[in-house]
């Protein structure tokens, strides 16, 4: 069920900030480079606009016979990004966490307010679909798909940052 990898996955997520410092966090490897903390914040940006993008979805059925890109096609039937670094360019300045526990609360929101979501894909008949920037156009239940594999993704880079911290500390 979609539901229980998201949890699975933002679980992962809330353990890997519990396992590091405030300082630790927000290490960037370099200046070019996103710290771990910095790829939590974008995480819990993106996935709140997600979680925005359902509730409209499951609201009306505005845009249902529009369709994802092929690209997108080929990323949901493998249920994973590609295997690649992807740049955004909205996300070049992203702020730093302010605190450990700020960070540990925000996930722990992120999670309850995904759960109330999926129980409104659940209960509810609409079939709306809103457009992704990059990707066109998705239903409520890609967004959430969407929105797990996306943190999964992240994961990736995460233990690129944790080879060079690793390093350091």
């Amino acid at each position: 069920m979609l539901i229980e990898d998201f949890n699975h996955t933002i679980d992962t997520w809330i353990e890997v900030i519990q396992q590091y410092n405030f300082k630790q966090l927000c290490t960037q490897p370099d200046v070019n480079s996103w710290s771990i903390g910095q790829v939590c914040m974008h995480l819990i940006n993106d996935t709140n606009w997600f979680i925005e993008q359902i509730k409209i979805c499951v609201s009306n059925n505005n845009n249902i016979s529009e369709i994802m890109l092929p690209f997108a096609q080929t990323m949901f039937l493998n249920n994973s990004f590609p295997d690649e670094r992807l740049s955004n360019p909205a996300n070049i300045n992203m702020p730093q966490p302010q605190s450990k526990e700020v960070l540990l609360q925000l996930f722990i929101n992120l999670k309850k307010d995904m759960n109330n979501a999926a129980t409104q894909i659940e209960n509810n008949k609409s079939k709306g679909k809103t457009k992704h920037p990059g990707f066109n156009y998705f239903n409520a239940i890609e967004w959430l798909q969407f929105a797990e594999m996306h943190l999964r993704h992240h994961l990736k880079q995460k233990e690129r940052i944790e080879e060079i911290l690793n390093r350091h500390y």
